[in-house]
């Protein structure tokens, strides 16, 4: 049986301490936003929470990340078919 594996971080958010707990593959692509954004980890976070509509931090960070990649590919593929 394959076991997922799910990482908890602590993060400071307008000075309170809250927690996110997601995947490894969400972080990653969390912090690969966050790099081409010019921003840190912790920023990211916060701009998400500030603007989120779920109730949970952790779903909207997932809803971020999966709406970030899905964009970048929609546009991607309608660019390459312009061409």
């Amino acid at each position: 049986m394959m076991q997922s594996l799910i990482l908890k971080r602590s993060i400071v958010l307008g000075g309170r301490k809250t927690s996110a707990t997601l995947e490894p593959q969400f972080w990653d692509g969390l912090k690969e936003i966050a790099k081409k954004r010019d921003v840190t980890l912790a920023e990211m976070i916060s701009l998400i929470d500030s603007s989120r509509t779920h109730a949970n931090l952790s779903s909207a960070i997932r809803v971020y990340v999966f709406n970030h990649y899905r964009d970048r590919n929609y546009w991607h593929e309608h660019d390459s078919h312009a061409a």
